[in-house]
Order: structure tokens, then C-alpha cells, then sequence
């Protein structure tokens, strides 16, 4: 039985990991070719760093990847705060509530937010673009947040923020100081995560951009409505990588915090 269920997870990975192996491969491909591997090259990671759409594309995702991130992080932190002060069934109303954009399908979501800035275009001379880009992902982003730092208030000693005050804190110090460090792996896990979303979302974006403004999912679906360059699978590539580490990160500063807890725990 033990035979048949390594069996099964190793089918699995097989069916999700090969193709983004084999593009990897093609990526450095010297001909164009999706079938044969002609020879090992860097070309097409060159013409990629040349080519000034998807570099225009790049630099909009990661700006609007670090402002949604840090302001949903922002956002997210400051709601779980409250969130851990609710009773149990406001906590439960509002958690609902906030678990409503995740169970949501994204192209939902993205309609939901088209029609919103719609309605606020017409009123107010909102444009798409570089603005409802940004709202839009942090509106996606929060509810990862929130999810990330809740249970590091669930595992945190509730008396901490009173003693911090008892010996001499002021509130907002009793938070920095006290607060904060506590809950920071699960900060620091939101906003890589709510980073990462942001860095590789297609459809929402999709929903949300305009002609001015636009990330580099959306470029890169564009070329391939056109032809399929060798160029993609090098930007695929590297966007792979980057979600990758920041993943691994992520589980590095998860893994370090559970064990940080266990020890003291035992202690």
C-alpha cells in the first residue's frame, strides 16, 4: 500500500512539474523548435532583456507587486488585530466574510472589480490602469494576509500587550516592541505570499488593467495569442524561479518560527 501511494504522489508531481521542466529545457533551445533540442544557448534570455515590452511589463508587476504587498500587509496586520480582540461569533461573521475572495473563483472577482471601477469611472474619471491595478490586488492580497497572521496572535501569550503596559509601555510601544516581534513570521509569510500572488496573477489583472497599464501575465498572454517566441519560455523560466525561492523563503521563516515555538514550549 505504501508502494502504490509513492507511486501515486510521484505520478502527480510527474504530471505537474514535467511540463515546466521540458520548458525550462527549451528555454535555452538554440532554434526555435518545441520538439528538438538542437543545441545549449543564452540567446533568447539576451533578446528578452532587450526587448522593451516585456521589460516595461516587468518593472509595472514588481512595482505593483511591492505597493499592493506592503499595503496589504499593512492592511491585513491591522485586521487581525481586531480580529483577535472579536468574540467568537462576530470573529466568525467577519472571518467568513474575509475567506470570501479566496473560495471565490479569481474570474468573479475580476468582474466584480471591473464593474466597480465602471461605475466609479463614470462618477469620479477613474481610468484603468496603473490605479485600479493596484486596488485590485490589494483586494485579492488582504485575505492571505490576515490568513498568515491570525494564528501567530492564537499562539502569542494574550497577557504580553498588558504586562508590556504594566512596566512602563505606552500602547504603541507595548506593540512594537512586544506585539510585533511575536507575530513578525507571520508578517513576514503574508507578505511574501501576497507578493507572489500578486508577481503571477493573470485574471484579475486581466479584468482590471487598461491600455496604458499592464503586467507582465497579460504581455505575455498577448504574445501568445500572436506566436510562441522562445523569449516566453525564458521569462517563464525566471518567473518560475523567483516564485520558487520566494516560496521556499516563506517555509524557511514558517518552519524556523514553529520550531522557535516547540523549543519554547518544552522549555
Amino acid at each position: 500500500m505504501k508502494k502504490l501511494a509513492k507511486v501515486y504522489v510521484a505520478l502527480v508531481l510527474m504530471f505537474l512539474y514535467v511540463p515546466i521542466f521540458v520548458m525550462i529545457v527549451f528555454s535555452f533551445n538554440t532554434t526555435k523548435s518545441r520538439t528538438v533540442m538542437s543545441g545549449f544557448t543564452f540567446e533568447w534570455y539576451e533578446k528578452l532583456f532587450r526587448n522593451e515590452l516585456i521589460l516595461s511589463s516587468l518593472r509595472n508587476t514588481i512595482i505593483i507587486a511591492v505597493i499592493a504587498s506592503i499595503t496589504a500587509t499593512i492592511l491585513g496586520t491591522a485586521a487581525a488585530i481586531g480580529i483577535s480582540r472579536m468574540r467568537k461569533f462576530p470573529k466568525m461573521v467577519v472571518m467568513n466574510i474575509t475567506n470570501m475572495p479566496i473560495i471565490n473563483p479569481e474570474i468573479v472577482t475580476g468582474v466584480s472589480l471591473m464593474l466597480l471601477f465602471v461605475f466609479f469611472a463614470a462618477r469620479m474619471n477613474l481610468e484603468f490602469g496603473f490605479v485600479t491595478l493596484v486596488i485590485a490586488h490589494i483586494t485579492f492580497d488582504v485575505p492571505y494576509v490576515i490568513l498568515n497572521v491570525l494564528p501567530k496572535f492564537k499562539q502569542m501569550d494574550p497577557n504580553l500587550y498588558e504586562a508590556a503596559q504594566d512596566l512602563g509601555c505606552n500602547p504603541l510601544q507595548a506593540f512594537f516592541k512586544v506585539v510585533l516581534p511575536e507575530i513578525m513570521p507571520g508578517v513576514i509569510s503574508g507578505f511574501l505570499m501576497s507578493f507572489t500572488f500578486s508577481l503571477d496573477d493573470f485574471i484579475i489583472s486581466y479584468f482590471t488593467s487598461g491600455s496604458t497599464s499592464q503586467t507582465l501575465p497579460i504581455t505575455i498572454y498577448s504574445m501568445t495569442r500572436r506566436k510562441v517566441s522562445p523569449e516566453i519560455n525564458a521569462l517563464s523560466t525566471i518567473i518560475f524561479v523567483i516564485v520558487v525561492t520566494v516560496l521556499i523563503v516563506k517555509n524557511i521563516i514558517e518552519n524556523r518560527s514553529f520550531s522557535k515555538g516547540t523549543r519554547e514550549d518544552k522549555a
